[in-house]
């Protein structure tokens, strides 16, 4: 598939973001996301979950107010995902569902597996996916071997800065 076929994008990352690149990290967020939306890409899918899917949904947030015609969807595992997140935590994705534009919960508590079922349908219902990987264990890298297994694009910002 062309670059310019592609329609959605979904997003994968680590909930802890290293301080020391977070201010690059967004730089090159939003210049991707501004790319991606150039060719062609409408749709972005987010997980909801703390760290670069929220970086990630408040970045698509923020960019939908010069392009009224994206959309954001929150893929969420479960509807206490933000149990034992800080206050601050909280209302940050309290902010991003309020300004989704569409969202879809699995389930209504935390269940095995349901952080992976999340993640497999963020990458089926994508064309490539956005990544924030630094580390060859857990969600973020299972998700992104999926993605490859699933023949999508892979951008791994974590090499770019």
């Amino acid at each position: 598939m062309k670059m310019t076929e592609k329609r959605a994008c979904c997003f994968t990352g680590h909930r802890v973001l290293p301080k020391d690149k977070e201010n690059i990290l967004q730089e090159k967020l939003e210049a991707m996301i501004e790319t991606l939306i150039e060719k062609g890409v409408t749709m972005f899918n987010c997980g909801g979950a703390r760290g670069f899917d929220t970086v990630a949904a408040l970045t698509v947030i923020k960019l939908r107010r010069k392009h009224e015609h994206i959309r954001l969807h929150l893929e969420i595992p479960c509807l206490n995902q933000t149990k034992g997140w800080s206050d601050e935590d909280i209302h940050k994705y309290n902010f991003v569902m309020q300004n989704s534009d569409t969202m879809k919960t699995k389930l209504a508590g935390y269940e095995t597996g349901c952080m992976h079922e999340r993640n497999r349908a963020l990458v089926d219902g994508s064309d490539l996916c956005i990544a924030f990987l630094t580390k060859n264990s857990g969600g973020t890298f299972y998700t992104v071997n999926y993605a490859k297994e699933k023949k999508l694009e892979i951008i791994n910002l974590a090499e770019l800065i």
